[in-house]
């Protein structure tokens, strides 16, 4: 049981907790040291380990180390998003913002809102998505130098970008190489991998995406799995007045992930071409209909992966 809730803020140097049950604040040096003595901190009754709640918001890498030591030593740990903190910060009317205040912050709102610990990414989750990071940052630059390309006049400055993403691509390919590597060692990734990669119109690409940035699939359910990825219509309502719902939140990354697969399984898979065709024919915007084929297959594919099997196509 979880007897008491602490608030860390986590910047490159140190860490500001917070223990809410006495009020108590200190600040630690974010290395090895400071997360030792910050376990020893968290508890007044010195259990072993504390019954305590860690409630952090992801800080890029600084946090990694600091999330590593702490789960090694059976703690309880609650990252939430920057954005709902923020946020109820302010509904809370807390307006100030310091690395103090902050810690405290989120020791309330781990309370308040009882938040739930919730497994960590392993070492070779991590490795994975920063690889995955790095292939964005090259399809952004890929990106730019095309349309840079576009405008060049000068022999010398379109030999220097065509030479650039020339070298995009190699480092693409590298990268993605990399993950697959990654992935196609690990046993339990593998075979994730190659049941989603089964589904019509899922690429190696989005196997990849939906593998790293939502490792839950196959262990949610299905409006979970829609709502994780923020592909759930939220409703409103007010009275005698309803508006149209629509989607909101969730992993952007993961949508972005499904929307070209969306479009292809709408031409080639029979089931979720069946499934647009009936939207489009009840009056359904293209859009509303190609987000529901995206719902579609979000939770297909946490379907799948529950039931450990490749896809095979409904019978008639």
């Amino acid at each position: 049981m979880t007897n008491d809730t602490i608030g860390v803020d986590i910047s490159k140097d140190h860490l500001d907790a917070h223990r809410l049950s006495d009020g108590a604040s200190r600040r630690f040096a974010n290395d090895s040291r400071g997360h030792k003595a910050l376990m020893g901190w968290l508890s007044p009754s010195q259990l072993d380990p504390p019954s305590v709640r860690i409630v952090y918001e992801p800080t890029g890498p600084y946090h990694r180390a600091f999330e590593r030591g702490l789960a090694a030593a059976g703690l309880a740990l609650v990252k939430v998003n920057p954005r709902q903190a923020r946020r109820f910060a302010e509904a809370t009317g807390r307006l100030a913002k310091t690395d103090r205040l902050d810690a405290a912050m989120l020791a309330r709102m781990g309370a308040l809102l009882d938040l739930e610990a919730r497994p960590l990414r392993g070492p070779l989750l991590n490795d994975l998505k920063d690889l995955q990071m790095a292939r964005q940052a090259l399809v952004k630059n890929r990106t730019a130098a095309r349309n840079r390309a576009k405008a060049l006049t000068l022999p010398i400055l379109k030999r220097h970008n065509a030479e650039q993403l020339r070298q995009i691509d190699r480092q693409m390919a590298a990268v993605e190489k990399e993950i697959m590597a990654l992935i196609q060692a690990d046993p339990d990734l593998s075979r994730r991998f190659a049941i989603l990669v089964s589904i019509p119109g899922v690429s190696a690409i989005t196997a990849c995406a939906l593998l790293i940035d939502m490792p839950e699939l196959g262990t949610l359910g299905q409006a979970q799995a829609a709502s994780l990825a923020g592909l759930a219509p939220v409703a409103r309502q007010s009275g005698q007045w309803t508006g149209r719902a629509f989607i909101r939140g969730g992993r952007a990354m993961v949508r972005q992930a499904l929307y070209m697969p969306a479009l292809v399984a709408m031409r080639f898979n029979p089931d979720l071409k069946a499934k647009y065709g009936k939207l489009k024919a009840a009056g359904k915007p293209s859009k509303v209909a190609l987000t529901a084929i995206m719902r579609k297959l979000i939770i297909l594919a946490n379907t799948l992966l529950r039931d450990q099997r490749n896809w095979t196509p409904n019978r008639p």
